[in-house]
């Protein structure tokens, strides 16, 4: 699926909550709660967590990993992501959890093998992707949650190389690895910059696509206690794979396998596709939700050339120019805000810019 970031022309390159004193406050309305979650007693979590290290990162052990897939209306892509993940080269056992969002739960139509757990549940929180992520991690029974959309697809290596890596290094509790990205005939292999771990401010500056969520394993433990469940009040699930990373990282950086092992594919049925007013409303309520954008210019002004493209794309002239004007007044090198202006001047048309800019891998 189409992340933060995944709406740009190929010139773009590589890709605590503070309410009303943001100046994007009064724009997206009165405060929303934070991220839906339910009750979950610290001494059970920390007891969690002493027994996770004695289990595998002591004893060398392969836990329980439990993968949670969302879906919706989407058999056949389902089908491959779901067989990615049981056809791991992983020697520990794998739940693979099937959320069905705003649809009824069906048969898969993959048998799991030896060591492997193929269950599906309806989404009961929240409609929509953060919800059915949610669903799943407190259905879940693994020692570390993992998650996969269903239109991705995991190679034979990705987890046993990403535990392989969190076990080398005991201060990570989330891990990722590259990607290669597919947009018709073409592959293009992204990997994150920089060694093996990114940080809380390399994610604020750039999106970082390459550290994309079909990528992630976490310990169940932090991401119940520490970082928190996925953001459900976000306007359309829209970027709250990019919320939840930004909190991760504060709480530790995230640990990268600097191999492609997850194959991510771009097409038209993705779920944001042209739903420009619902990604104007998510912007503003992630710059409203992350202050610390205010102390990163150059990041600051990415997301506002994005929601000036997203205005320029409805055909909003005046606030895309505005949106646009600004982005450049933080950092004259934003080149998503001139695209936005070339849209709002008709001198190219957003469907166009997306179509070249997919085909050479990249993204807004």
């Amino acid at each position: 699926m189409l992340g933060v970031d995944s709406v740009i022309f190929p010139v773009l390159g590589g890709g605590a909550d503070v309410r009303h004193s943001s100046p994007t406050a009064m724009l997206v309305g009165p405060a929303r709660p934070g991220p839906v979650k339910r009750p979950v007693a610290t001494s059970k979590l920390q007891r969690r967590k002493e027994l996770d290290e004695l289990s595998w990162r002591k004893q060398e052990t392969w836990p329980l990993v439990s993968v949670v897939v969302p879906t919706r209306d989407r058999p056949g892509l389902l089908k491959r992501a779901v067989r990615g993940i049981l056809n791991q080269r992983y020697p520990g056992e794998i739940e693979c959890l099937v959320v069905f969002d705003q649809s009824e739960p069906t048969e898969v139509g993959v048998e799991p093998g030896e060591r492997r757990r193929l269950r599906s549940i309806r989404n009961d929180r929240t409609a929509g992707l953060a919800g059915a992520r949610n669903a799943g991690v407190l259905a879940s029974a693994g020692v570390l949650v993992a998650f996969c959309d269903d239109d991705d697809e995991w190679l034979p290596d990705k987890l046993r190389l990403e535990l392989e890596a969190m076990r080398a290094d005991p201060e990570a509790i989330v891990a990722a690895c590259g990607v290669i990205v597919r947009y018709g005939r073409r592959a293009f292999r992204r990997l994150p910059p920089g060694g093996t771990r990114v940080t809380h401010q390399q994610l604020l500056r750039r999106r970082l696509m390459e550290v994309n969520p079909g990528t992630i394993v976490v310990e169940r433990w932090a991401l119940l206690e520490s970082i928190g469940l996925v953001d459900e009040d976000i306007p359309g699930s829209y970027c709250e794979d990019y919320d939840w990373l930004l909190r991760a990282a504060r709480v530790a950086p995230v640990l990268v396998v600097p191999e492609p092992l997850v194959r991510i594919h771009w097409h038209a049925s993705s779920f944001f596709a042209g739903q420009w007013q619902t990604i104007i409303r998510a912007l503003l309520y992630l710059l409203d939700k992350h202050p610390e954008f205010g102390q990163e210019p150059a990041g600051l002004a990415r997301i506002e050339g994005q929601i000036a493209f997203a205005h320029a794309a409805l055909g909003q002239a005046g606030p895309a120019r505005r949106w646009a004007t600004r982005a450049l007044r933080r950092n004259w090198l934003e080149r998503r805000a001139y695209v936005a202006l070339a849209v709002s001047t008709r001198l190219l048309r957003a469907e166009t810019v997306l179509r070249l800019a997919h085909s050479a891998g990249r993204s807004i």
